[in-house]
């Protein structure tokens, strides 16, 4: 018996721990982060490939609905394999981001199309493979965006 409770009491202390957590703040939205390394020298070369083709591409999909918002953010790298630029898009929860919707490709495939003014992906993907000389991808990573409410 004392084994069951013990076991329920884990159980509960663990489950209400996002309760407890979450009245110090009310839920934003989800970023969806991507972080990069310039490579050598095409930092300002990077930077133009990303104002020419992915704001442009990040615009559309805020206006079909697709993400919230996005930013840009920039940082002098603390090592060689730290980012320099990173790229967020925010969604309305986890579920929006991270959950396959046919109708969230079809806008998202539409807006490539207009844009790379080709439906066929591979010539899109042949058309946008120059950033891969400019830069490495270290990664993405999901944050969730909270705001703090007053003490008190």
């Amino acid at each position: 018996m004392k084994m069951r409770f013990g076991l329920a009491a884990a159980v509960l202390a663990f489950a209400s721990a996002p309760v407890v957590a979450q009245e110090h703040w009310t839920e934003g939205p989800v970023w969806e982060c991507s972080s990069y390394r310039t490579n050598p020298g095409m930092f300002d070369t990077y930077m133009k490939y990303i104002r020419t083709h992915a704001i442009p591409v990040f615009e559309e999909s805020k206006k079909a609905g697709l993400i919230l918002d996005y930013k840009t953010f920039v940082k002098t790298p603390s090592s060689p394999d730290d980012w320099d630029f990173m790229i967020c898009s925010a969604f309305q929860n986890y579920g929006r981001a991270l959950d396959y919707s046919k109708a969230d490709e079809d806008k998202a495939d539409a807006i490539r199309e207009k844009h790379w003014a080709t439906a066929d992906e591979d010539k899109q993907e042949q058309l946008a493979s120059p950033r891969l000389e400019m830069r490495k991808f270290l990664g993405t990573t999901f944050i969730r965006e909270v705001t703090m409410r007053p003490p008190g």
